[in-house]
């Protein structure tokens, strides 16, 4: 019996993967607008994917909003976008739209400087 039970729970795992990876691909990124400070952007999901996410992720006032996502917790759910965004609106009557943002000028970090710098810091304090 535990066996048959534990067979079924693995298929609805591997049901459940799957429809995720579907969902994941059905995300819709906008084009990139921007203002004097600020790019912007907004992410659409689809509506079967917001009923994946974990019920930590919404507001706890039962609205059905997603609370402001830091970037692991977005990235956690399929969203994929260069470094730099930030969300930082939601829309109430559309839950499933995302809105994110960056500095207009934004430059991600440099790896191999940092490393270069952190060398030379180290050289120095010898």
């Amino acid at each position: 019996m535990a066996s048959s039970q534990t067979a079924q729970q693995l298929v609805a795992q591997k049901e459940a993967a799957r429809k995720l990876e579907e969902y994941i691909e059905k995300i819709h990124y906008s084009d990139r607008y921007s203002d004097d400070h600020y790019e912007y952007r907004h992410v659409i999901l689809p509506k079967q994917l917001l009923k994946m996410i974990p019920k930590h992720y919404f507001c706890q006032d039962d609205s059905g909003t997603l609370r402001l996502l830091e970037e692991h917790e977005w990235r956690g759910i399929g969203i994929t976008q260069s470094l730099g965004w930030e969300h930082y609106e939601v829309h109430a009557p559309e839950p499933h739209v995302l809105l994110f943002r960056r500095a207009k000028n934004y430059e991600p970090p440099n790896p191999q400087a940092a490393r270069s710098k952190s060398a030379a810091d180290a050289s120095r304090r010898k």
